[in-house]
């Protein structure tokens, strides 16, 4: 999208409500990106019907899935009893096929005796994903945790040796093993352990519901609970878990709903840092 046209979205949505509420967007409202807004303090808001956290400033963070649909409803219900709603358009985006080839048979098809670990497993990711505290990392730069070449986009179809499955959630770079990986910004370590499927993984809770992922990494080096700033290695690179050489898997999240990492931290300059 044109920066004029983004400018557009914005300035259409920034106006006050005939009466008397406000509504802010700061981001472009598309699949798969982490919009960050402004109401007022005090106010209640809904996105397509979910209530969402507002800070003391009024602001609030929201997720838009990679499937999400062309309309998005956002209400607002201020102190003074005004209310405001937003009907908008999410553009929408094609994600392209990608074929992995030459992966274990039992990383494709996990056999049957692993099959409760997995679904453990998973659930142990969901509730690291489920936090909802009142920090509000994520506004402002962001840093990408690792360079090199971006082998795995967001959104993609897989198919993994020749066999269909789900979407590619993350972003896949790969770099030398035992490259230091670092934390995109300050947050809790909510999850820290060894997975079957993705390796050594590592969340980070970084407030309002948004956390950041970061899978297959040869080791872990902080502890769940820690309290870790933006920059600190959490891990080195590695080939853990499904994985068929030396990458990072970077995954971010506003609760359950799985969001493209280069939307939410911008294109990467040289200094590993977010352009936005």
């Amino acid at each position: 999208m044109k920066p004029s046209t983004a400018l557009a979205i914005c300035v259409a949505f920034c106006c006050p409500d005939a009466y008397g509420g406000e509504l802010v967007f700061q981001s472009e409202i598309v699949q798969g990106a982490l919009i960050l807004a402004t109401a007022a303090p005090g106010a209640v808001v809904l996105v397509d019907g979910r209530t969402v956290q507002v800070d003391d400033t009024g602001g609030f963070v929201f997720g838009l899935g990679r499937d999400h649909s062309p309309n998005l409803v956002v209400e607002a219900q201020f102190n003074d009893g005004t209310s405001a709603q937003r009907t908008l358009m999410v553009r929408q985006r094609h994600y392209p096929e990608q074929h992995i080839d030459n992966l274990p048979s039992r990383m494709v098809t996990p056999p049957a005796e692993v099959r409760e670990r997995i679904i453990r497993e998973a659930k142990n990711v969901r509730a690291a994903r489920s936090h909802s505290s009142n920090a509000n990392h994520v506004r402002g730069i962001l840093i990408w945790p690792v360079s090199g070449a971006i082998t795995g986009i967001y959104g993609s179809r897989r198919v993994l040796n020749g066999e269909p499955r789900a979407p590619h959630y993350g972003i896949d770079i790969a770099a030398p093993l035992g490259a230091p990986v670092q934390t995109m910004a300050t947050g809790i370590v909510r999850l820290a352990s060894e997975l079957y499927l993705s390796g050594n993984t590592v969340v980070v809770d970084h407030g309002n519901g948004v956390t950041s992922s970061y899978l297959h990494m040869q080791d872990i080096s902080v502890k769940e609970n820690e309290m870790i700033s933006q920059g600190d290695v959490i891990g080195h690179v590695g080939a853990t878990g499904r994985a068929t050489g030396p990458h990072l898997d970077w995954r971010i999240n506003w609760f359950e709903v799985r969001l493209d990492p280069e939307l939410v931290a911008g294109p990467r300059s040289e200094t590993g840092t977010s352009t936005n």
